[in-house]
Parts: C-alpha cells; sequence; structure tokens
C-alpha cells in the first residue's frame, strides 16, 4: 500500500480525519506503517456514538460559559475546537445584552463518543428557540447558579424537556466557588426535588459541583 497517493481518500471517505490531521496533506504519500495508524484512526472515528446534548438553565447561570468551557478543556485533549463565550454568543443583539438569544450549535469528542452540544438561550422572550433547540437532544445539562439557586427559567425549562420528550438530565451547579457548602447542598437538594416533581429521577440523577468560569480560564478543569 505504500506510495498510494492519499487523494484518493481525501475528498471522499474520510474528509474529517484529514482534516483534524493537517499534517496529512493531499498529494502526499503514506507508508505501510502510515496508513496502518490512519486507517486505525478511521475505525475509532466510525465507532464512535453520536450523541446530541445541550446546556439548559435560567439566564446568566452560566449555560455559555460552561459550554466554552467544555470546549476549551477538552481542545487541550484534541478533542475539541476551542470556543470562546463571544464566540458563542456572537449576535449583535446578544452582545448588547450580554445574553444568549439564538441557540448554537458545536461539537466535541470524547474516548468513546462524539457530541453535538446545544447551548439555549435561557431568557424567557426567547424560550421559543430554547423549545427548538431541546427537540433535538438525547440528554441536557440543567445549569444552576448556587449564588441563585433554583430560579424561574430554571423550572420552566425542566418543564418543557419533559414536555418535549428529553428523560437523561444532569445537574451542574455553577459558582461553587462562591458560596459555603452548606449552600451548595441545599441548592442540590432544591434540585433533586424538582427532577423529581417534574417526572425526572431526582434520587439517582447526577449532580454535579464546579465553576465553569474557573474552568475557561485555566484555573480548575475538574468540572
Amino acid at each position: 500500500m505504500s506510495g498510494l497517493p492519499i487523494t484518493l481518500i481525501g475528498r471522499g471517505l474520510f474528509p474529517r480525519l484529514l482534516t483534524n490531521r493537517p499534517n496529512l496533506l493531499l498529494g502526499h504519500s503514506l507508508t505501510n506503517q502510515q496508513w496502518q495508524r490512519f486507517f486505525a484512526a478511521a475505525a475509532a472515528v466510525s465507532t464512535k456514538m453520536n450523541m446530541n446534548v445541550g446546556t439548559i438553565g435560567h439566564i446568566d447561570h452560566g449555560k455559555t460559559t460552561l459550554t466554552a468551557a467544555i470546549t476549551t478543556v477538552l481542545a487541550k485533549k484534541g478533542k475539541a475546537k476551542a470556543a470562546k463565550f463571544d464566540d458563542i454568543d456572537k449576535g449583535k443583539e446578544e452582545k448588547k445584552r450580554g445574553i444568549t438569544i439564538n441557540i448554537a450549535h458545536l461539537g466535541y469528542e470524547s474516548d468513546k463518543r462524539r457530541y453535538s452540544h446545544t447551548d439555549c438561550p435561557g431568557h424567557a422572550d426567547f424560550i421559543k428557540n430554547m423549545i427548538c433547540g431541546t427537540s433535538q437532544m438525547d440528554a441536557a445539562v440543567l445549569v444552576i447558579a448556587a449564588t441563585d439557586g433554583v430560579m424561574a427559567q430554571t423550572r420552566e425549562h425542566l418543564i418543557l424537556a419533559r414536555q418535549i420528550g428529553l428523560k437523561s438530565i444532569i445537574v451542574f451547579i455553577n459558582k461553587a466557588d462562591l458560596v459555603e457548602d452548606e449552600t451548595l447542598d441545599l441548592v442540590e437538594m432544591e434540585a433533586r426535588e424538582l427532577l423529581s416533581l417534574h417526572g425526572f429521577d431526582g434520587d439517582n440523577a447526577s449532580v454535579l459541583r464546579g465553576s465553569a468560569l474557573a474552568a475557561l480560564e485555566g484555573t480548575d478543569t475538574r468540572c
């Protein structure tokens, strides 16, 4: 197989793989060992499960910051393209008001899955956009700021998610570095009760605590 031009497959079967490996330039040839590595990587890409996920929750609780943080952390591992906050909230009105209005779509991957991530607006005025976003999700991350706890759009988004048929919810308690542990415990209890109230498995739901901003800035990657 040595010497075969990569152009034979570069424009068809594996364009995404080539895009992620800029050293494999069109027109170059590969050795047998390079071909083996290439097809092993291609097989890994093709067998990864696709999953649609997204962030929901009250306005200003950190949904977009968390989305940006996820891509930034994974970008360091070569599994995403880092997206800045302003890249996600890129509309003129969004920048002016400092809130997410339109849904945003990003992609990243783990060792086992490829993710299509939807960042939903939290403001009540743009709830129709949020519905469009959640209708495509397999699972969602409900972001709750520890400084506020459960708020109006927290409840509303959860109700809509249930009505649309979303079954898997993970709770991320954001801004955990700004409150005491006792407050975090209370927010988690409130979140679990809210999940149970609206037909989700609140007792067994995954609840994570962290700071999306700290992760985005590189001072804490635990979230």
